[in-house]
Parts: structure tokens; C-alpha cells; sequence
């Protein structure tokens, strides 16, 4: 089995709190429908929350870090499922049943597994 990264783009909200309460539950229900397939998932802390690093002049050039997201977005980066799958139509099957399909975008991408 090949292994997917299945990255959810979705708004950028804090997923606790309880407005997002029916939303988390259909992730849930994803999880346990799909536990199978999924060998690590995680949900992100809003992008307020991002740290941005770059190396100015390549290695060993200065450091530069800034607080907060990188540029506003209507969709963020939020979480990921790494999956197995037999190939990318199996991953995308699993893909589709995610809610962040429905109202944002997944992006499905195959692992590479370092020998």
C-alpha cells in the first residue's frame, strides 16, 4: 500500500470552539469510518498562532521569524490524515468523504517513504 498525505484546506477557525461542535463531529465520524486507512491525522491551531522562519542568504544566514500567518487567505491549511490506500483513486475515494472536500479543498499527495 502506498501512503497518502490528505491535507485539509478549510476556514481558518478555532475548531473547539462550540460553533465548530457539528463540524468536528462529521470529522470525527470520518475517522472512525475510515480508521482502517488512516495511520495519523491532526487538526492545526489557527494560523494566528504560525510562526513563519527563513534563513536570509541560505544556511547559516541570518534567521528571520514572523508571528502569524504568512498571507490572509479565505482557506487555510488546517489538518492533515496520512492514509493508506492501493493507489491514488482509493486515496481520493477516502478524500472525498472528508467535510473540508465539501466546503474547502483536500489535497491529496503521495508519501515518499525514505529507504
Amino acid at each position: 500500500m502506498t501512503q497518502y498525505l490528505a491535507l485539509t484546506y478549510t476556514a481558518d477557525v478555532d475548531w473547539w470552539a462550540p460553533e465548530q461542535a457539528a463540524e468536528l463531529a462529521e470529522y470525527r465520524q470520518f475517522a472512525i469510518e475510515n480508521a482502517g486507512q488512516i495511520k495519523a491525522s491532526a487538526v492545526l491551531h489557527p494560523t494566528t498562532t504560525a510562526t513563519v522562519v527563513r534563513v536570509e542568504g541560505a544556511r547559516g544566514g541570518q534567521v528571520v521569524t514572523t508571528d502569524g500567518p504568512y498571507a490572509e487567505t479565505k482557506e487555510a491549511l488546517t489538518g492533515y490524515y496520512l492514509i493508506e490506500a492501493d493507489d491514488l483513486e482509493a486515496a481520493v475515494a477516502i478524500a472525498v468523504q472528508l467535510p473540508a472536500a465539501w466546503n474547502g479543498a483536500v489535497e491529496v499527495r503521495p508519501v515518499i517513504i525514505a529507504k
